[in-house]
Order: C-alpha cells, then structure tokens, then sequence
C-alpha cells in the first residue's frame, strides 16, 4: 500500500488516490469485486474433489485461504480449534494411515481440523457442547475460500481418529473433526445431485 500522498488526497490499494470519503469508497468497491469471484459463484462452483495435480500452492494463496477459516464465528467467540497444515511429500504413508483413498494424499497439502472440547461454548440445560459445529463453520469457510482461489477440497469425516492424533502427534485434549486435501483439481467437477428446494426448505414451522 502506498504509505504518503499529498495533501488533500489519501492513499488506496493498488496504488489509486482519491480525494473524497464516497470517491474513495467506490474505487475499493471496484477493485474487489474486479479481484474476487462473485460469492454465489464460489457456491455454486464447489464440488468434492477426488483427483487433485502435485502442483504447489503459492504461499500467499495458502494463506489467505487459512486466514478465511480462521475468521469464521465460533460460539461465544471460543475459537477452540487448530487448523493442522500437513505437506504431503515425503508423509503419503504416515497420512493414508489417517485416510487410506489414494487421492486422499494426491495433492501438496491435508488439512486438519482438530476441536478442543474443553474449550468450547457448551449451551445450558442440556449441555449441548457447540465445539463440532464450530469446526463445521470453520471447514465451510476453508472450503469456500478454496474453491474462490481455483482449488480443491473434500470433506473427510470417515477417518481413523486413533491414527490421526499418532500422526499429528495431537494433546489427549484434543479432537480430530474433519479433514481435507487442498490443491489444485485433476478432473472438473460434475452436476451435484440435490433434493427439491421445497423438500429441504419450510416457513414458520416444520
């Protein structure tokens, strides 16, 4: 970001000045949505990705990835999760232990959602313990983010959870939730199957 300007104007991102609260408005508007995919696109362009390319995720990409997950609600703001970033190469044998599809391990990176039970809010009265649909909000937002950076992610849920806390060597406190590989897709994705709008959506009551 530029970091002086002159008098009577404020700097911008990419370098663009403006001299007005409303001018200045309008051109991050413009610049966003001009480096951002639509968020209903993302939605609709989502899909499991079973075959993924060796290919590397830049740095960057990575990152705003995990910072999109990272920001994601959590019940009373607990945030009681960790996000686990495990590099494939040279550890396929180690992380098919944890899930043993070959694809699984096909692309540069496995992600771990691990929930941290004790620290998570838990509702009065029946003690419903919020720390599963927190990682859920979590994952969603990794995954979103993914598919707005062109890559590719699964849903894992059928994991070994013995296996997965020897090999992310994880504290007796902790939970594995959920995993996904993270890279670039293979294949492209084919037409998701879903139920009737009205069958999945009711007003006022059940």
């Amino acid at each position: 970001y530029p970091t002086t300007a002159r008098r009577g104007t404020s700097p911008t991102p990419y370098g663009v000045r403006a001299t007005r609260p409303r001018e200045r408005a309008l051109i991050y508007t413009s610049q966003i949505r001009r480096h951002t995919l639509d968020f209903y696109d993302v939605v609709r362009k989502r899909y499991s990705v079973r075959a993924y390319r060796k290919d590397p995720i830049p740095d960057d990409v990575l990152r705003r990835v995990l910072e999109a997950a990272v920001l994601a609600p959590t019940a009373a703001n607990r945030q009681a999760f960790r996000l686990i970033v495990a590099h494939t190469e040279g550890r396929e044998d180690a992380l098919s232990r944890v899930y043993d599809r070959p694809w699984f391990v096909q692309g540069p990176v496995v992600i771990a959602a691990v929930g941290v039970p004790e620290s998570a809010w838990v509702r009065r009265g029946d003690g419903k313990n919020y720390c599963d649909l927190d990682i859920g909000i979590v994952m969603e937002h990794l995954v979103l983010a993914a598919t707005a950076e062109g890559l590719g992610t699964c849903w894992v849920a059928a994991f070994d959870p013995q296996a997965a806390r020897e090999v992310l060597r994880l504290p007796p406190e902790t939970e594995p939730i959920a995993f996904t590989p993270l890279g670039y897709p293979a294949t492209e994705g084919l037409q998701k199957g879903r139920k009737p709008f009205e069958e999945l959506v009711s007003y006022e009551r059940w």
